[in-house]
Parts: structure tokens; C-alpha cells; sequence
């Protein structure tokens, strides 16, 4: 048996999918997921590996305007995902129309990389002959090698995806263990988890100003001998008055994020957990590239 293996990147448009569309793929919760733009803020590998056969997937940040140094950062990490790929994902919400940002990601590949279209979203649409002329607009952008309508959000063409992705496959070694499913470390993905109660918890100005840095992460017994994961967390703002609404009344909006996200991380990790959050504010935080390395959005 020979094993075979693909390096795939995920690219679309911001909120078409991508990272729910990853998470379906992997079978894991590993990207954070919003109805928000900007969910995504860096690359995040996920692993499939089923017989011979290893699909690397590599999410990205949705593609937007560069208006400050971390939306800088966000476009370095699309850049970096579309070299040296053995495959491509173009995610694209299937109610909306193609437009200049689909053009700029294909044109970012290599003329000889295989591009799936994956027309996500298909759920909401109760007359699937409706997604003809939806596949007709987007094939006039690109040869694409397949397409996939999919449901991500209810896991439904998601088989047929991983199918056609295994033929793209090529003879090679498997780069993860087979039973790995990302590469991201536990610390990141347990800031992304509170990251994302916050973005569904908040309104629209808050949530692209806040980063969420793992002060400590430890794993003792207690007295009956049951693990025990204790976890300190701190919620960087931009503003003061954002810091108010992140903790809210009485700290009532502070509480609910830490028992979504506690109840998430015990969900992922299997272990009881005890979560502590703070919150603090570092002004600008996303113009000062030493903040934005420390909280590892650096892609210099």
C-alpha cells in the first residue's frame, strides 16, 4: 500500500464557511466559528489521514482591506497558504453572486494547482435547481476541477468533498501522525474557543478589537484522583468602555462567555475545567506588531 498525501488550502471570501467547513472536514471543532467577518485571523492546519491517504487542510483569514497591521498580517497568511499547495478549496456562500475577491484568490494560485469549488451554504435554498445558474456565474471565473455543493453547517456533502480530494492526492509520505488533527498548539485553540463565545456574545464593534492570551494552562489531580485542567485567561480590548461590555453588568456578560467556552474546552479536551478570564485594555493593539507577534497573528 502506498501512502499518498495533499496539502489543500481553504480560501474565500470573509463568512462564506471556511472554518465550519474545515471543522466538518477534520470531524473536530479546531477553527472558531462565527456569523462575524474576520473569525478567522490566522492559518490553522487541519489533518484528515483515512488508509493511505493524509489531506492537510490549511484554513485562512477571509480576504479584506489592508486597514491595519493585523489585517496586514491576516493577508500574509492567505499569501503563504497559496504557494507550494497541492490542491485548492474556493468556498463561496451559495446565495451570493462571484465578485473581484473570488478573482484575486485564484489569480494568488498557481495556474497547475487544482481548484474545488465548494458551493457551501446549500441548506438554505429549498430549490436545489436554483444552484445551476449559481455554478454557470462561477465557472466563467475558473476551470475548476469539481463541484461540491455542501452543507457544512449539517455535515451534508461533506463525504463527497473528502472523496474528490483523495483522488487529488499524490504518492508521498504522511507529514502527521495518523491520529492527529491539527497542529495547533493546545493553548491556541483554547484562546480561539473563548474568542468565539465572545464573537457571538457581542455586538458588531467589539469583537475585531479583542485577543485572548493563555496565561497559564495546568493539569493536576484533585483529592479523588479526577484531572482537573486550570486555565487562566486574559481578554486584551482596545477600549475602556469595550473592557465595560466585555464584563457587563454585574460581570453577568464575563460569567456567560466562561461557562460556554469552560463547557467547550471540557467538551474537547475531556477533563473537568476550571476557567479563570480577566480582562485588560491595550489601546491599538492591532497597529503594534509586538502585541500582534506575542499573541501569534505574526506573519512576518
Amino acid at each position: 500500500m502506498t501512502n499518498k498525501s495533499a496539502f489543500i488550502t481553504i480560501l474565500g471570501r470573509p463568512n462564506v464557511g471556511k472554518s465550519s467547513l474545515l471543522n466538518a472536514l477534520v470531524g473536530e471543532k479546531i477553527a472558531a466559528v462565527s456569523s462575524k467577518p474576520q473569525t478567522t485571523r490566522t492559518k490553522i492546519t487541519g489533518v484528515i489521514t483515512e488508509g493511505e491517504t493524509q489531506l492537510v487542510f490549511i484554513d485562512t483569514p477571509g480576504l479584506l482591506k489592508e486597514k491595519d497591521r493585523l489585517a496586514a498580517h491576516m493577508i500574509k497568511a492567505i499569501d503563504s497558504s497559496t504557494g507550494s499547495v497541492d490542491a485548492a478549496i474556493l468556498a463561496v456562500d451559495s446565495q451570493l453572486k462571484p465578485g473581484e475577491q473570488e478573482k484575486i484568490l485564484l489569480s494568488k494560485l498557481s495556474k497547475s494547482v487544482p481548484v474545488v469549488l465548494v458551493l457551501n451554504k446549500v441548506d438554505l435554498f429549498e430549490d436545489k435547481e436554483r444552484l445551476i445558474p449559481v455554478i454557470a456565474e462561477y465557472s466563467s471565473l475558473h476551470d475548476f476541477a469539481e463541484v461540491v455543493p455542501v452543507s457544512a453547517l449539517e455535515n451534508d456533502g461533506v463525504d463527497i468533498l473528502k472523496d474528490v480530494l483523495k483522488k487529488l492526492a499524490k504518492p508521498g509520505p504522511h507529514y502527521f501522525p495518523d491520529d492527529k488533527f491539527t497542529d495547533q498548539p493546545e493553548r491556541v485553540i483554547v484562546s480561539e474557543i473563548i474568542r468565539e463565545k465572545l464573537l457571538e456574545l457581542l455586538s458588531d464593534e467589539v469583537p475585531h478589537g479583542i485577543a485572548v492570551d493563555i496565561e497559564t494552562m495546568d493539569e493536576h489531580d484533585n483529592r479523588a484522583g479526577d484531572g482537573i485542567l486550570d486555565i487562566s485567561a486574559v481578554i486584551y480590548c482596545e477600549k475602556d468602555s469595550h473592557k465595560g461590555i466585555i464584563i457587563g453588568k454585574g460581570g453577568a456578560m464575563l460569567k456567560t462567555a466562561g461557562k460556554l467556552a469552560r463547557e467547550d474546552i471540557e467538551k474537547f479536551f475531556m477533563i473537568k475545567t476550571n476557567l479563570k478570564l480577566w480582562v485588560k485594555v491595550k489601546e491599538g493593539w492591532r497597529n503594534r506588531e509586538g502585541l500582534i507577534k506575542n499573541f501569534g497573528l505574526s506573519f512576518d
